[in-house]
């Protein structure tokens, strides 16, 4: 069945047991304790949806966070159309380890969160934001720890580290209305003929009971890079099944011609595919395992090993 980073739906999972090991595991292990900090820093600030003082404050902290790790940080500005709110300005932050580098990995999450709570069960918060710890803050903390870790121990890999702005603006039916920021970007790559490796997509990867299926997309579009991964999976929350289709950032890095997987918490049990605080003010730093974000750190640090062997 689909199902939308923005709409309600089921997913279908069908479990073929979950033989998924790591096959080239790093040396090095992922601070996951570390991933939980940057987790928390971005909750501080309260919910950073575009346009807010919380959402400027949060992208300035980010370029600074980044630019303690990364080669070269770019900031990249511009103007989207929303489906409901108009033109919104948004900001995507760039990463750039081992520029000179020829053989590229992108890693990608988004960082803003949902305007509107409107899966909340009470109605009266439908129009409050979201705190988005699971959904923004976790996957962009996976990355900043990443980065960090990759600046103590260095890598002949050249890896660029896209944090994307307004993914959640968008409205049920209308598949363009999310990623906002992807898109932009897909249009205004931060290098001329951008071309890495392939991209892998972080999104809702900090619950307890994260579920990570191999999604559809992902292996429509990258199935041979979905079993890379798969093959380096750290931990229990990757299970070797076939997923549901989510309507996500590396939907728009796909069209762009770059093969991009999605590493997303899907469930199976959930009336609308994801974990039930999704697009709820229950979305908070509270209901964030760091053991779980430490799982999704040391399989990409695992694929880095292996494709640096």
């Amino acid at each position: 069945m689909m199902a939308a980073c923005g709409s309600t739906g089921t997913t279908t999972v069908e479990s073929t047991g979950n033989d998924s090991t790591a096959a080239a595991a790093s040396q090095q292990s992922f601070d996951a304790n570390g991933a939980m900090e940057f987790t928390r820093q971005q909750c501080d600030f309260g919910p950073r949806v575009p346009g807010t003082a919380a959402h400027a404050q949060c992208a300035d902290w980010l370029m600074a966070t980044l630019k303690a790790s990364c080669d070269t940080v770019i900031l990249q500005t511009g103007t989207v159309q929303t489906a409901t709110e108009g033109k919104l300005g948004i900001k995507n932050i760039i990463g750039v380890i081992n520029p000179q580098a020829t053989e590229r990995l992108l890693l990608l999450a988004h960082w803003d969160t949902r305007p509107w709570a409107d899966n909340d069960e009470d109605e009266a918060n439908h129009r409050k934001a979201v705190m988005g710890a699971n959904d923004g803050a976790s996957g962009t903390a996976v990355l900043l720890q990443l980065a960090k870790q990759l600046k103590e121990t260095g890598t002949s890999l050249g890896v660029d580290i896209l944090l994307v702005d307004a993914e959640d603006m968008g409205v049920n039916d209308n598949e363009d209305s999310w990623g906002l920021g992807t898109q932009y970007w897909a249009g205004h790559p931060h290098v001329e003929g951008y071309k890495p490796l392939f991209g892998i997509l972080l999104d809702m990867v900090g619950a307890s009971d994260a579920t990570f299926s191999r999604e559809y997309y992902s292996m429509q579009y990258a199935s041979g890079f979905v079993d890379l991964v798969w093959k380096n999976a750290a931990g229990n929350h990757f299970i070797n099944a076939q997923g549901g289709a989510v309507t996500d950032d590396h939907i728009f890095v796909n069209r762009a011609g770059i093969p991009c997987i999605d590493i997303i918490d899907m469930r199976s049990d959930s009336p609308t595919g994801f974990c039930p605080v999704w697009h709820t003010i229950h979305d908070t730093i509270d209901g964030i395992d760091p053991a779980t974000m430490g799982e999704v750190g040391q399989t990409l640090l695992n694929v880095i090993a292996d494709l640096t062997e």
